[in-house]
């Protein structure tokens, strides 16, 4: 009788992160429970395509179930881990309890809103699918109020579109956001009406993409400037209650929509645990990416703090994938009792994209921007997609947009 004990591996995040763990302990001899609060892994980068009205919820997510159908040592649970006991090794799940000896924490992120309560109640995000469809609603409802508006001002008002942070996922809000005014809902409403509509962009330091280099950063700012985007640097907000914007400078914004892009930080489990932590709440880790004192617990992704080269790793999918790739391999060298790899970060390039033929990139060092950066944004996303099916489906509505100037996502629903 083989009574040869096989570890279990307890993985807390389906996201790019943990995918890629499980992935790399597929043939591994070891059983893997997969946890996560939804049933689907997310494709993070076009979230803000569905909060513009571009894409649907279905095709930028992907079962777990589906994913790793194939997956025979994976069991996929759904549900929020309520605890972790280091010492004892194990988790608390829906009131069950679950050990583990290798345990992989990948939790990922949610929006910073750095104490800003108003604004988290009256303003809106784009971090997962429910809140991307909240936003497509409160943006498609306000061009119907706008229609039926009678007064000059409160018009304005409506149509007024303010996102906060010029990080990538900031610069692409805009960009889209700008476009889907100018070449879309100009079919579907008066263009008198839609003289009236503003995207402004708001970021508080003296630039925007803040870790890209500098003529990636000039290139961006013209490209906004090309879509209608009013770009406001060094403009700091200190209110939002629902009608108004307060800048710290004593000026206002009459906006109805504020879309919050300007921070992140990790997920509440993560608030719990009792270990060193740093800037976001992110836990710091060995360059192993293990849990200091605890080396069967490897952090990774945008949970994990780690400096490299002085310089701390971002919160990047490109960061979340080769962090589970090295988390798998080590889990596998512990196991054979061999040394562990040293993580390092291989940066694969930056990309962001300002909308149609509008892109900025730096790949091997060269810098692109305008349509050759678009071209290279659209290959690398769709690539990255998971599911056949999702690939060839987004590439047709990429396709039919850029031809007829049409989204086809433009549905008001119940949340």
């Amino acid at each position: 009788m083989n009574t040869k004990h096989i570890p279990h591996i307890v993985i807390i995040g389906a996201g790019f992160a943990g995918m890629e763990a499980a992935r790399g302990l597929a043939n591994a001899p070891v059983q893997i429970t997969l946890i996560d609060k939804n049933n689907h892994h997310l494709f993070q980068p076009l979230l803000y395509q569905v909060a513009i009205a571009g894409l649907l919820p279905s095709q930028i997510a992907q079962p777990v179930r589906t994913i790793f159908r194939r997956q025979k040592n994976l069991t996929f649970q759904m549900g929020e881990v309520s605890a972790v006991n280091l010492d004892e090794k194990y988790v608390k799940l829906n009131g069950s309890v679950i050990a583990y000896d290798y345990l992989v924490i990948a939790t990922g992120g949610r929006t910073n809103f750095f104490g800003f309560d108003s604004l988290e109640k009256a303003g809106f995000q784009v971090k997962d699918l429910e809140t991307a469809v909240k936003t497509r609603n409160h943006l498609l409802s306000m061009f119907e109020r706008a229609s039926n508006e009678g007064d000059a001002e409160r018009r304005k008002a409506l149509l007024t579109f303010v996102i906060v942070g010029g990080g990538p996922t900031g610069v692409e809000t805009a960009g889209a956001l700008a476009e889907l005014i100018s070449h879309v809902m100009v079919k579907d409403y008066p263009r008198s009406m839609l003289k009236e509509a503003r995207v402004i962009l708001l970021e508080a330091t003296s630039n925007l993409l803040g870790s890209y280099p500098d003529e990636l950063r000039k290139s961006t700012l013209k490209l906004l400037h090309g879509k209608n985007v009013r770009v406001r640097l060094n403009t700091r907000m200190e209110d939002f209650n629902g009608q108004r914007i307060a800048l710290a400078d004593g000026s206002q914004i009459e906006t109805q929509t504020v879309i919050w892009t300007a921070g992140i930080k990790t997920a509440e489990m993560v608030d719990e645990l009792n270990v060193e932590k740093a800037s976001g709440g992110r836990i710091c880790v060995l360059p192993t990416l293990q849990l200091p004192d605890h080396p069967e617990i490897f952090v990774i992704g945008d949970t994990a703090f780690l400096e490299e080269n002085g310089q701390l790793l971002p919160m990047l999918a490109t960061v979340a994938i080769q962090q589970g790739a090295t988390a798998a391999k080590n889990i596998r060298r512990q196991m054979d009792n061999l040394p562990l790899e040293t993580f390092h970060y291989k940066d694969p390039g930056l990309l962001a994209t300002i909308g149609r033929n509008a892109a900025v990139a730096r790949i091997f060092g060269i810098s692109f921007s305008g349509f050759i950066a678009w071209v290279i944004w659209v290959f690398l996303h769709i690539y990255r997609i998971i599911g056949f099916r999702n690939r060839v489906v987004i590439m047709f509505n990429w396709m039919w947009d850029y031809l007829f100037y049409d989204n086809q996502v433009r549905l008001i629903t119940k949340e």
